[in-house]
């Protein structure tokens, strides 16, 4: 056999060994607890065959604990380039079939490697985790590794969009890379995330709590509002990924990709007005008003099952990407609280940075009141949202549809924060506060002192909301652009975007801001 024969055959072998990871025990465990190997996923993932591999040779170079004997070719993360919907993107798929998936300094070097790919070309990074952590036996050269991929992070943050799919375990410092990206994805029953595992919090705390009921997907969509979406499995995992795909750019010099349209933009939006509740007290499902106006099956809601109270997510006008900010006066009478005003605040930066309009709809009779809320913090976390839409400079079309009561008016995208259009129902009630709450603060003495304090408190009631629970007042003094039909709610959001696609604006230059975090 000639040399070049030989190394062939090195070659071959040393690929085959790549490929089957861990090997087949392990791929057969992998299985059993319902999760695909690494290769599985980025085939689901990835457009077919369009995956190109990097390092697949790298092993790691640990000689402690007999590691000098225990080699896998590509180490314990597969890394490299693919497309999805014929778009490029730089992926890393962690191996749980090779040392448990943990972290050594050559797996963190191969991600870093990507990830620079990602933002010297302006490409989306997509990672899916499924890790036991740290290589305990590599020490500070592990905890190094972790370091690296944060920092990336950071910089790529707002250049280039960052998604994680958590797919199996994600703990201890591990989680501060998906946390730092701009979505999370877990799947149910087989993917959790914690800085700290139930064994430990019961060592410390005596509390007992199970891994899922700590970190699972069903907890960090709807408790701690951690995570993005969820699905059953790795395959419905990866098929919403690919779905999220189709509404972001490539970075945030583009724009995102733009479909020909197949809704009429001039239809009208029907059935609005039966929508909305006469008694302004009376709740309504705010999300169908928002599909009545986009373009048919193009609504993509985000962090759909936390903080309720608000909406967010995308959607297509006339084939164009938009993001959509809503109150939802099902949840909480659609009140802004610490969870929906983060929610909504984190989104509105994203959609700003990846120039992405935002399209909000409004029904807001305030901030939650509560000590429970103003000792979380709320006037700071509220300050969150207002920051965001004060600092986003794509374009903003607003669309009030009942209640906007308060320093709440002001926050949800209103003229005086740079909203370019702002629109309004007649149902629209732009006001300080609500009648009721108005007249006792303006009129107190006039009731207490009336032979009938009920009645004159009506009439009172009925005079102010006739003078001020319309949107009439705001239209007077240009903080309406225009009061409009329900039914035109869709043309008036289509032709306002067109108006504004040559919108360029900018803010006074800074190194950065000091959003009150």
């Amino acid at each position: 056999m000639s040399h070049l024969e030989r190394v062939q055959e090195e070659l071959k072998r040393r690929h085959e060994q790549a490929l089957k990871g861990g090997g087949d025990k392990r791929i057969e465990k992998q299985h059993a607890a319902g999760k695909l190997t690494a290769r599985e996923r980025l085939a689901l993932l990835l457009d077919k065959d369009s995956f190109t591999e990097l390092d697949r040779l790298r092993v790691h170079n640990c000689t402690e604990f007999g590691m000098d004997k225990k080699k896998i070719p590509g180490d314990a993360v597969v890394t490299g380039h693919g497309r999805i919907n014929g778009r490029p993107v730089a992926v890393f798929s962690q191996d749980f079939t090779v040392f448990g998936g943990t972290l050594s300094r050559v797996f963190a070097e191969k991600v870093c490697k990507v990830m620079d790919l990602a933002m010297h070309v302006g490409m989306p990074v997509i990672g899916l985790n499924d890790s036991g952590g740290a290589r305990i036996q590599e020490g500070v050269d592990s905890l190094g590794g972790y370091a690296d991929i944060f920092l990336r992070n950071t910089l790529a943050s707002g250049v280039i969009p960052q998604i994680s799919c958590i797919l199996g375990p994600c703990a201890g410092g591990a989680v501060y890379s998906p946390a730092l990206t701009d979505f999370i994805l877990m799947s149910e029953g087989t993917s959790y995330m914690f800085i700290t595992g139930p064994e430990v919090i019961h060592a410390v705390t005596r509390e007992e709590v199970t891994k899922e009921k700590l970190g699972g997907a069903d907890t960090h969509n709807a408790v701690s509002g951690v995570a993005h979406f969820k699905g059953i499995d790795d395959k419905d995992v990866l098929e919403e990924c690919r779905k999220l795909m189709t509404y972001l750019p490539q970075n945030n010099r583009e724009t995102p990709p733009h479909t020909i349209p197949r809704d009429d933009p001039d239809r009208d939006s029907d059935g609005i007005s039966e929508v909305i509740p006469e008694d302004n007290r009376k709740p309504y499902d705010m999300s169908v008003i928002i599909r009545k106006t986009m373009d048919r099956g193009s609504f993509f809601e985000v962090q759909k099952f936390w903080a309720k109270n608000i909406i967010t997510g995308f959607a297509r006008m006339n084939g164009q990407v938009v993001g959509i900010i809503a109150n939802q006066p099902q949840h909480l009478a659609g009140c802004l609280d610490i969870n929906a005003s983060v929610k909504a605040g984190r989104f509105v930066r994203f959609l700003d940075a990846f120039n992405i309009p935002i399209i909000t709809f409004v029904d807001v009779p305030g901030f939650l009141p509560g000590t429970a809320q103003e000792y979380g913090g709320i006037i700071k976390h509220g300050a969150k949202l207002l920051y965001a839409f004060c600092e986003a400079t794509v374009p903003k079309v607003t669309i009030i549809t009942r209640r906007a009561y308060g320093g709440a008016y002001d926050v949800m995208s209103s003229k005086h924060v740079r909203g370019d259009f702002n629109f309004a129902y007649p149902t629209a009630e732009i006001a300080v506060m609500g009648s009721e709450g108005a007249v006792k603060i303006l009129f107190r003495r006039q009731i207490a002192d009336s032979d009938d304090p009920d009645e004159t408190r009506r009439a009172l009631v009925e005079d102010y909301e006739y003078k001020f629970s319309n949107p009439f007042k705001a239209a007077e003094l240009g903080y309406i652009d225009e009061v409009i039909r329900f039914e035109d709610t869709r043309r008036k959001v289509v032709r306002s975007l067109e108006v504004l696609k040559t919108k360029k604006r900018t803010n006074p230059w800074k190194k950065h801001g000091n959003i009150p975090l």
